[in-house]
């Protein structure tokens, strides 16, 4: 998708990210962006991120050739009408809201069908705002993207190279199963951990001996319950559908949990951990860019400080890129193993022949 003038309206955490990623890929391209603040526009400016260094009139977007919505998704469904007359008959409009249902039945209801294609760049923080938009926060992470019925195929195909070129690894779905799927593996959770940090404070003492012990896994599960509540509030009323089908689902596993806790069902509790730790271990440890084909080799590493970054200096010294790299402690390695992918079977082999005559065992599947 080659662009001269793009437009983002929102410019926080994802929306700057992709523009700074654009930038960085193309100087030369225009970028014009509001923000819900004038001090986020400033700063971009400043930044040399986009044109503008204050906020533009909604009729200054009119000469895009992309713009993205990047506000929160009612906001965004607003701004979508407002741009219905404003736009030209060949600019395409997206979103990075992490639902869609609501978004796509107002774009049909605007016939605004073949200007539209949805998008949900999977990645983010707890963390928000411009400040801490990076370039690399796209590197990855899955991008789904959403057409509509009436999106072009080469317009699909255009975006969808787009997508590759911030980094990230383009998924195609359709509306409805994204939001259900989205739901169960990052809306549902979050509730889970919004409710959980509630739990804790109402029934901490009056010494906070919860609060000042919590550690650890309480912390990295509920880590996401730092995240922006506007936002939140924002995503259960434009999924509260599929969300409010979820928590009944959860509440009946949990009910079904507490069953065999009740009745000291000891069987029935190994059985259930077991499977749930199976299932868990067999998710990727990886990011996929291809779904059938991945450049991956595990080696044995001992549990010493540095032992990563040897490894990791051993192939830079032979110029050999690294894609991603992260330690596996799973049922299907008896020990901890550091996982290494790379974006090409030559890397890869090189990378073995290498590391197998530094004396590490290696292990491949």
């Amino acid at each position: 998708m080659k662009l001269q003038t793009a437009g983002f309206i929102g410019l926080g955490l994802i929306g700057g990210s992709i523009a700074k990623k654009m930038k960085a890929n193309d100087p030369s391209i225009r970028i014009l962006a509001n923000a819900h603040r004038e001090h986020t526009v400033e700063e971009a400016h400043r930044e040399g991120i986009i044109e503008n260094c204050g906020i533009l009139p909604l009729s200054a977007f009119g000469e895009c050739d992309c713009i993205f919505l990047c506000a929160p998704v009612h906001r965004n469904i607003d701004y979508l009408r407002e741009l219905k007359d404003v736009i030209r008959p060949d600019c395409l409009i997206t979103d990075v809201g992490s639902t869609k249902t609501e978004i796509h039945e107002e774009v049909i209801r605007l016939g605004l069908e073949k200007n539209f294609i949805g998008g949900h760049p999977m990645t983010g923080s707890e963390k928000t705002g411009i400040a801490n938009a990076d370039p690399q926060l796209l590197e990855n992470a899955y991008y789904i993207i959403t057409p509509t019925a009436a999106t072009a195929d080469e317009t699909v195909a255009q975006f969808r190279r787009f997508v590759v070129s911030l980094g990230s690894i383009p998924l195609i779905l359709d509306y409805k199963t994204h939001d259900y799927s989205t739901a169960a593996i990052s809306h549902l959770p979050h509730m889970i951990a919004f409710s959980l940090v509630n739990l804790v404070q109402n029934i901490d003492d009056k010494n906070e001996t919860m609060k000042t012990i919590a550690a650890g896994g309480f912390k990295d599960l509920t880590r996401i319950a730092s995240s922006s509540p506007e936002m939140w509030e924002n995503i259960c009323a434009s999924n509260r559908e599929c969300i409010l089908s979820l928590i009944d689902q959860y509440i009946n596993s949990l009910q079904g949990l507490r069953s065999y806790i009740d009745d000291s069902d000891r069987n029935a509790l190994l059985d259930y951990f077991g499977r749930v730790k199976e299932y868990r271990d067999s998710f990727p440890v990886r990011s996929v860019r291809s779904p059938d084909r991945f450049y991956e080799v595990f080696l044995d590493l001992a549990d010493e400080a540095g032992g990563i970054a040897t490894v990791a200096g051993i192939l830079a010294a032979k110029a050999i890129n690294i894609k991603n790299i992260g330690i596996v402690n799973n049922r299907e390695f008896a020990s901890g193993v550091l996982r290494i992918e790379f974006g090409d079977d030559d890397s890869l082999n090189r990378a073995a022949e290498l590391l197998s005559q530094r004396g590490y065992v290696l292990h491949r599947r």
